[in-house]
C-alpha cells in the first residue's frame, strides 16, 4: 500500500458495527461489562477508547511500528517516553531541540534524577563521545527546530545498537509522509501532532509509535498510569487531518521551494536555513533519508529590530507559536518557541535575535513571495 492510500485506508477503516465510513466519535468514559473482566476490549477510556485506538492503529501503520499511542500534547508524549527511564539514567539529545523539550529535560525531569546532555547529533562522533555507563537512549530531532539541522538516522542507529541504547526520533517536521525513522533503525518515533498531522490549527495532540512489543507494553503502562491521553473528539479531528497529509505536504513543498529561492537572493537576508539547499551541510543526508525537505524555513535578517520590522509588515504570514498548518505562520524563535533556552545557550547554538522561522502554508506561493518581498524591502 502506497503512502497516500495508507493515509486513507490505514489502521481501522470506518465502523464495523454501523458501516459508517468515518470512525465515530465515541464520547464515552466507561463501558458495560457482561461479567467481571468480560468486556468487548474497552473498559475505561483512560485505558482505551475506540476513536483513539483507531488513530493509534493508523499511526502505527504510517510509521511502520508495532504499537501507536495518542497523547494530549506533544510534550505529554515526550514526557511519557522519558518516564520509561529511571533515576540515574542518562539521555543524549540534539542540541537545538524545541524549547519545550529542553525545558522539560532541564527543569522538570532532572528533578527525578534523569540526566540529559545536549550535543550536535548531526555529527555522529559527538554522540559517541557523550556515551556514559548510565546512558540509556539518544533523542534526535531531524530536521531540528529552528536551525533545520539534519542527523543521519541510520548512522546514529549503528551507534545506539552497538551500545544497547534506545533511539528516539522526533519526526514532527518531516512527518511520516516524507520520513520513516523506524525503517532507518529508530526504536521510538514521536510527533507533535498539533502540527502537520492535524494541519488545521484546531487540535493539540502528541503521538508515539514504538517498534517493539515490550516497549509498547511499558509505554502503555506509563500512559495508563499517568493519564495524559488524547480525547475522542481530538482523535477524530486528527484522523481527518491525516487523510490530506500527502496532498498538503506536496503543495507546501512546492511553495517552500519558491520562497527559498527568493530568500537566498534577497540582500536583506544574511543566511537561509533549509535542508533542500545544496549548500546545506547535510543536504545529501536529507535527500537520502527523506522523500522531501519539508515546509520549515529559517532565515536571519541580522538583528531583533530588523526581525520585528519584517514581522510587522507581513500580511499573509500569521505571527504565532505553532507550525505545520494550512495557513503560513511566522515566529522569532529567540523570543517565542525557544525563549525558555537561556540567551547564552541560544547564542552558542546560533539561534540569534534576528532569526525568523516560517512555516509555509497552502496559500498561493506567489502571494507568499510577494508578501515577504514587500516586508523585507522595508
Amino acid at each position: 500500500m502506497r503512502k497516500k492510500t495508507m493515509l486513507i485506508h490505514g489502521g481501522i477503516f470506518g465502523d464495523a458495527t454501523t458501516g459508517a465510513v468515518s470512525t465515530p466519535i465515541y464520547q464515552v468514559s466507561t463501558y458495560k461489562q457482561d461479567g467481571i473482566g468480560n468486556h468487548k476490549g474497552f473498559e475505561y477510556s483512560r485505558t482505551g477508547n475506540p476513536t483513539r485506538h483507531a488513530l493509534e492503529e493508523l499511526m502505527k501503520d504510517l510509521e511502520g511500528g508495532k504499537r501507536g499511542f495518542a497523547f494530549a500534547s506533544g510534550m505529554a508524549a515526550i514526557t511519557a517516553v522519558m518516564m520509561l527511564f529511571n533515576q540515574g539514567d542518562h539521555v543524549i539529545l540534539t542540541d537545538d531541540v524545541y524549547g519545550g523539550t529542553f525545558r522539560v529535560m532541564s527543569k522538570v525531569l532532572n528533578r527525578f534524577g534523569i540526566e540529559a546532555s545536549f550535543v550536535d547529533t548531526s555529527n555522529a562522533a559527538s554522540i559517541q563521545k557523550e556515551i556514559r555507563e548510565n546512558t540509556k537512549a539518544v533523542f534526535l530531532e531531524t530536521p531540528t527546530n529552528p536551525l533545520l539541522k539534519i542527523t543521519d538516522i541510520k548512522e546514529v542507529a549503528k551507534i545506539t545498537k552497538a551500545n544497547s541504547l534506545l533511539l528516539m526520533v522526533d519526526n514532527t517536521f518531516a512527518t511520516p509522509y516524507w520520513q520513516n525513522p523506524i525503517e532507518l533503525g529508530a526504536d521510538i518515533v514521536l510527533h507533535s501532532a498539533t502540527k502537520y498531522l492535524g494541519g488545521h490549527s484546531d487540535v493539540v495532540a502528541g503521538l508515539v509509535v514504538v517498534n517493539d512489543e515490550k516497549l509498547g507494553e511499558d509505554l502503555h503502562f506509563v500512559q495508563n498510569s499517568t493519564g495524559g491521553v488524547l480525547g475522542p473528539q481530538d482523535s477524530w479531528l486528527l484522523m481527518r487531518g491525516i487523510k490530506t497529509l500527502g496532498v498538503r505536504m506536496e503543495e507546501i513543498e512546492a511553495n517552500t521551494k519558491k520562497i527559498v529561492e527568493f530568500l537566498t537572493s534577497h540582500p536583506a537576508v544574511e543566511k537561509v536555513y533549509y535542508p533542500g539547499l545544496e549548500n546545506h551541510p547535510n543536504h545529501e543526508v536529507a535527500k537520502k533519508q527523506a522523500g522531501g525537505f519539508g515546509g520549515m524555513v529559517s532565515f536571519d535578517v541580522g538583528s531583533a529590530e530588523r526581525a520585528e520590522t519584517v514581522l510587522s509588515k507581513l500580511k499573509y504570514f500569521t505571527l504565532a507559536e505553532s507550525l505545520g498548518a494550512v495557513e503560513s505562520l511566522v515566529s522569532v524563535p529567540a523570543k517565542m518557541t525557544h525563549a525558555s533556552i537561556p540567551a547564552e545557550r541560544r547564542r552558542e547554538l546560533g539561534i540569534t535575535d534576528g532569526l525568523i522561522r516560517i512555516s509555509v502554508g497552502l496559500e498561493d506561493g506567489d502571494d507568499l513571495v510577494e508578501d515577504l518581498a514587500q516586508a523585507l524591502d522595508q
